[in-house]
């Protein structure tokens, strides 16, 4: 997830300065919050137990907040989404147990103070304000079917927000190794008299995918980052794409990494032309932008999900 903030070129040089990069990734299978240098030096544990299976992690710097998700039992209707300080501090609850299903990736967008995220055995995609009140589904696809949803193919995962044009994306990935996943588009409000289960300005991008987890949008250039997990060549990988191409025509992608094992997470470092990856296997990568350059950062944390990158206060005297 980018970590949205002043940009650096508009910072006064004094701002610039306070600030240093970390890293901030989640173990699932160790409950922990932990943060690193971009290089993988300086490692610290932010939060334990931070479960049941952490999965989707946002940085908010300017406010000085980590916000993560739990997915819970994903048999039981139990997700919910924390709050805590950059120093592990203040842990609190922003939507309680049952707010959300199983909720994955998180999404925060500044501009409008609010939290999006997918909830995958829930067959949603969802928002609320920072602080957890009015929660909202935007899309529902489920059609009916109870929760858990008993088809994969309708399970939502990734998201990101585009601020410039008012939408949003996500990923639904479908069974394990089944080629049928998906990434669609839709602004983010509902067309008037229409509701999240029949609104009418969804789109979809790609299909046919390995099992599209995360996203991440490049808003300057226009580009679409996902993670894959699947089996090789096209699985377990990240691509890009243009997000203004004409998808009627199904147009191909790039992938750009490869050898992930499960890959989960990714953040984009824009700034720095590099981005950062996760996978279940326990590692973080870093690459450029364009895939080059693919190297570990760290090896066996544990089973990795999601990943942020932000410039945070620099408090050491």
């Amino acid at each position: 997830m980018i970590e949205t903030q002043t940009p650096k070129s508009k910072r006064p040089a004094s701002v610039r300065k306070a600030v240093v990069p970390r890293l901030f990734f989640l173990d699932a299978s160790g409950g922990r919050i932990v943060s690193v240098n971009p290089d993988g030096s300086d490692k610290k544990v932010i939060v334990t137990a931070a479960g049941p299976i952490p999965d989707g992690i946002v940085v908010d710097a300017e406010a000085g907040h980590i916000y993560w998700t739990n997915m819970g039992n994903p048999s039981k209707n139990d997700g919910s989404i924390e709050r805590v300080d950059l120093d592990g501090k203040n842990r609190i609850t922003v939507i309680p147990e049952g707010g959300t299903f199983t909720p994955k990736q998180l999404h925060l967008e500044k501009e409008s103070s609010k939290l999006y995220w997918c909830d995958r055995e829930g067959m949603r995609v969802m928002r609320s304000n920072l602080d957890g009140s009015k929660i909202e589904t935007l899309v529902d696809t489920s059609q009916g079917d109870p929760r858990p949803g008993p088809d994969l193919k309708k399970w939502c995962v990734g998201i990101a927000v585009d601020t410039d044009r008012g939408q949003f994306y996500w990923t639904q990935k479908g069974p394990d190794n089944a080629g049928v996943g998906r990434i669609f588009r839709a602004n983010t409000e509902i067309p008037k008299g229409e509701t999240a289960a029949n609104r009418s300005d969804i789109e979809v991008l790609f299909e046919g995918l390995p099992e599209p987890i995360d996203l991440e949008l490049d808003l300057k250039n226009r580009l679409i980052y996902w993670t894959d997990r699947g089996n090789p060549p096209t699985g377990n990988s990240v691509s890009r794409a243009p997000m203004d191409a004409d998808f009627k025509k199904r147009p191909p992608h790039d992938i750009v990494v490869t050898d992930l094992m499960e890959g989960i997470g990714i953040a984009l470092d824009l700034a720095g032309n590099r981005m950062f990856v996760t996978d279940l296997a326990g590692d973080i990568y870093s690459a450029r932008l364009d895939g080059s350059g693919k190297k570990v950062v760290l090896a066996a944390q544990g089973n990795l999900t999601g990943i942020a990158y932000a410039e945070t206060p620099n408090n050491r005297k």
